[in-house]
């Protein structure tokens, strides 16, 4: 039995998306921290963060771990709404939850706001996979 779930839980698919996830979570990370630096406030940082992030995931998420390179035109403008409409929805929990953990956490600075915006990337990271895997990515049956 645990052969079974090791298999079914270790292989290609949720490997490459646990590296294009660390991936994309470097991109969201450098943006935010970056935009941060400029004196961009928590909110718009996280916002223009996530947006990049959000770019960079749906491309790596379609090419390397999902293998989908459907790409006709009405195909990925359905596909790419679809991965958007779901990162809107967990982009608004991780805005939330960060915008709350770090004025709720007071003026700890920058290393708390780092371990905030990690708290709630993995949070992210998990809801993106269970979006791509039973939505947006899905197998057709053959």
């Amino acid at each position: 039995m645990m052969r079974k779930l090791w298999e079914k839980c270790i292989n290609y698919e949720t490997i490459s998306y646990l590296i294009c996830g660390f991936l994309t979570t470097a991109v969201d990370f450098g943006i935010y921290g970056l935009l941060r630096e400029t004196g961009l406030s928590v909110e718009l940082a996280q916002a223009m963060s996530w947006l990049g992030a959000v770019l960079f995931a749906y491309v790596v998420n379609k090419l390397v771990v999902f293998r989908n390179f459907n790409m006709r035109p009405l195909y990925l403008a359905k596909e790419a709404g679809a991965f958007v409409a779901a990162r809107v929805l967990s982009g608004a929990a991780t805005w939330i939850l960060m915008v709350a953990m770090v004025k709720l956490g007071g003026d700890r600075g920058f290393i708390y706001e780092m371990f905030c915006k990690f708290t709630v990337s993995v949070i992210n990271m998990v809801l993106n996979y269970v979006f791509s895997k039973l939505w947006i990515f899905k197998k057709k049956p053959e």
